[in-house]
């Protein structure tokens, strides 16, 4: 087991929710002007987001390097009656088909500089023409929040930390349909609770696209 995994391992293997039981917000509201189907959560921990996703009818997959992450999950769907695809491992490691999804979520998905570009490309190719990006995540102002005290939650590395001008170039071939910078307050959890200077992004594949 890597060193990543061991720390997420460590913060899911408690009896509550780190992060909640409730969805994000902005995932709530974009699923909601979007047509059911096949929605991938990228780095879902303990579940929240997928197990909503699949209580108002999305055929749900997961992954993320946690197996702690996955038993509270699969705890979490029990607990709603819900079914969800779970997978433990690293990107290279998973088998999805390339134009699996209608969908991609990532909230609060944090990837080291150096391979973010790489994994968010790699994994657009599992998502259909005409299929959409939902994103939210951390910018890099938030790491001023986190000095003056009141930060939401957050990588402290900045170089974990989103920028407009990364997510442009990271998803080049997708319609942008919203891309924002805003300061918003969280109540998620125990670690995002306050102040966050967040990301949002709702991008769609160019069909003509070959990425």
């Amino acid at each position: 087991m890597n060193k990543i995994a061991e720390i997420w391992n460590e913060r899911y293997s408690g009896s509550d929710y780190v992060y909640g039981e409730n969805p994000n917000a902005y995932l709530k509201e974009q699923l909601a002007t979007l047509s059911v189907g096949d929605i991938l959560f990228v780095g879902e921990g303990e579940g929240r987001n997928a197990v909503y996703a699949a209580s108002i009818g999305w055929n749900v997959s997961a992954y993320d390097i946690s197996s702690e992450g996955k038993k509270k999950a699969l705890q979490l769907a029990s607990k709603h009656n819900v079914n969800i695809d779970y997978h433990v491992g690293d990107l290279q490691d998973l088998n999805y088909e390339r134009e699996q999804f209608d969908v991609i979520a990532f909230i609060y998905t944090h990837f080291p500089g150096e391979t973010r570009s790489m994994i968010h490309k790699v994994l657009s190719l599992y998502l259909r023409p005409g299929g959409t990006v939902i994103m939210e995540a951390f910018s890099k102002k938030q790491i001023k929040n986190q000095i003056k005290g009141d930060g939401g939650g957050g990588p402290k590395n900045i170089d974990m930390l989103y920028s407009l001008e990364d997510i442009r170039s990271d998803f080049e071939n997708f319609k942008i349909k919203e891309l924002i910078e805003t300061e918003i307050y969280l109540t998620e959890g125990d670690f995002h609770n306050g102040i966050g200077s967040v990301i949002r992004f709702v991008g769609q594949k160019d069909g003509s696209a070959m990425l």
